[in-house]
């Protein structure tokens, strides 16, 4: 492992983290319906679910995926429908209003939404492709354990601080209030946008 291997895992790391995907979908309406605080521990889970992929990555799922492929069939179907339950309740309350705080309402607790997003984040097997084709390539078996973690806390941050990014501008004010303007067809455009790719995972 080298320097310039690292980085390139870095950046092509960050350029997947930065497409958009279900996790952007969900990143965006909860930091507009919640406020920044849910929207970043939401973002820590992200983090950590990419770690999870990376770190099964490097310990050679891939490979497991292609010597039990009903493991990884039952994984798609799992995440699929994961992400098909989020779109059927986002639908189902599109027409209700945002929520007003209220002082005997806490809301969500950080440890609720950073479950949340690791368990958003998890459902989705693609990232498992992703890191599996991207370190069988760039990561050796023999990389030493040190150039490993930093890979893995290089896709926390990358995964954590682009989140972070979005919570910041959408819980800001004005996203905020056009988003309570338009939030029945926004919830359902999202929505349909994550049914859409939670088919497109359990049919590919």
């Amino acid at each position: 492992m080298t320097f310039a291997a690292f980085a390139s895992i870095v950046l092509i790391h960050l350029a997947a983290a930065i497409s958009p995907g279900p996790s952007f979908v969900v990143a965006l309406r909860v930091a507009a319906a919640e406020g920044f605080r849910v929207a970043a521990a939401l973002a820590l889970g992200f983090g950590l679910g990419a770690v999870l992929w990376a770190g099964a990555a490097m310990a050679g799922l891939a490979l497991v995926f292609s010597v039990l492929p009903a493991l990884f069939l039952a994984l798609k179907f799992v995440g699929a429908a994961f992400l098909i339950y989020l779109a059927v309740q986002m639908w189902r309350h599109a027409a209700a209003p945002m929520p007003a705080p209220q002082a005997d309402a806490p809301p969500r607790s950080a440890l609720a939404a950073v479950r949340f997003g690791f368990l958003t984040f998890a459902s989705n097997p693609k990232p498992a492709i992703f890191f599996g084709a991207v370190f069988v390539n760039l990561v050796p078996a023999a990389t030493p354990l040190g150039w490993k973690a930093a890979i893995l806390l290089a896709v926390l941050l990358n995964e954590t601080l682009w989140y972070l990014i979005v919570a910041r501008l959408f819980s800001l004010p004005r996203p905020r209030a056009a988003y309570a303007r338009a939030k029945a067809w926004i919830d359902r455009g999202f929505g349909t946008l994550l049914a859409l790719l939670g088919l497109k995972i359990a049919l590919t």
